[in-house]
């Protein structure tokens, strides 16, 4: 990890961290998910590096070492596209691949519908993609009360359930959720941090230095900017109305990643509906994989990730 370089980078009033490594011509910016960080990335920034491509990991606004917006409970997807543009701005980078996880995902692919000609490719890990203003049906309805989105998109309860705990162990908490193939549902009278048993393992691929490490970054920068993008942000409209996607992307899901479960996911994915939005797409699927497979499998990750940039470049 010694040769990623660090920096801070001014945008929009705000410093924004970045990771980077590598040089050249081709660039690649990885887009983190929640409760990731720049750091979920190291294996495929160091990976696309060797091959001759220069790689950027930012943190969003209010994640990380990145500083919070003045009121993080107006934060907006707006921001973080916005955010992505200035700062490829100020570094002179024309043109990028997009790699994003979770809801990653979505500035993604609505900075291609914004900004097509900046964007060559697009790779999403464990998202498939939908409009942002048609959110998956049934992040409320059919699925129960305990929906672990439903809940932290109650205004106060995820930080109550989250204050309780150091960000440490939030991390790990959801970590281990996030890890399994089962939608994260609490039952009536427990909080979503309350679903992990306290002597649970973490995943055998997540060591304790990964949680010191993401631990470290959320201490810093707390859950107020995370629970309101992208959790209480999913219906936000941007204005947008040719949504189909007219850049070459790679959709990778995990067999065993909880995502599928979400209601009508598995079968928009199988059944080629969502090469109706994105025509250009491939969709590989792996047998083993969670929700955290770039961290999970990340040789697997990389060879995925560089056939397809090697493919479009």
């Amino acid at each position: 990890m010694d040769q990623i370089q660090h920096k801070f980078i001014e945008v929009q009033g705000l410093k924004h961290h970045v990771a980077e490594i590598g040089s050249g011509p081709n660039v690649v910016v990885f887009l983190h998910g929640f409760p990731e960080i720049w750091y979920s990335w190291r294996h495929q920034m160091l990976a696309v590096a060797e091959a001759g491509f220069r790689a950027l990991a930012p943190d969003f606004r209010g994640y990380g070492l990145s500083d919070p917006p003045l009121e993080p409970e107006k934060a907006s997807f707006s921001d973080l596209i916005e955010d992505l543009a200035a700062l490829l701005d100020a570094v002179g980078i024309d043109k990028v691949f997009l790699v994003a996880k979770d809801f990653g995902a979505f500035p993604a692919y609505s900075f291609s519908l914004l900004h097509q000609e900046r964007v060559q490719g697009i790779v999403t890990l464990g998202i498939p993609y939908r409009p942002l203003s048609r959110p998956p049906a049934g992040y409320r309805d059919p699925l129960p009360e305990g929906f672990y989105i439903s809940r932290w998109q109650e205004p106060g309860r995820a930080e109550a359930d989250f204050g309780r705990l150091d960000a440490k162990t939030v991390v790990r908490n959801t970590y281990i959720l996030f890890s399994r193939s089962e939608i994260p549902i609490a039952a009536e009278n427990q909080e979503i941090m309350d679903i992990v048993d306290p002597s649970t393992p973490l995943p055998p691929w997540f060591t304790e230095g990964d949680l010191e490490e993401y631990g470290s970054l959320y201490r810093k920068s707390g859950f107020r900017t995370a629970l309101q993008v992208p959790y209480r942000s999913f219906k936000e409209d941007l204005g947008i109305t040719d949504v189909i996607i007219k850049v070459p992307a790679l959709l990778v899901m995990g067999e065993k990643d909880y995502v599928l479960k979400f209601p009508d996911t598995e079968e928009y994915i199988r059944s080629g509906k969502v090469k109706e939005l994105v025509p250009q797409l491939e969709i590989v699927f792996s047998p083993e994989g969670t929700h955290f497979i770039q961290e999970q499998s990340p040789d697997e990750v990389n060879q995925l990730i560089l056939g397809f940039l090697k493919k479009h470049i």
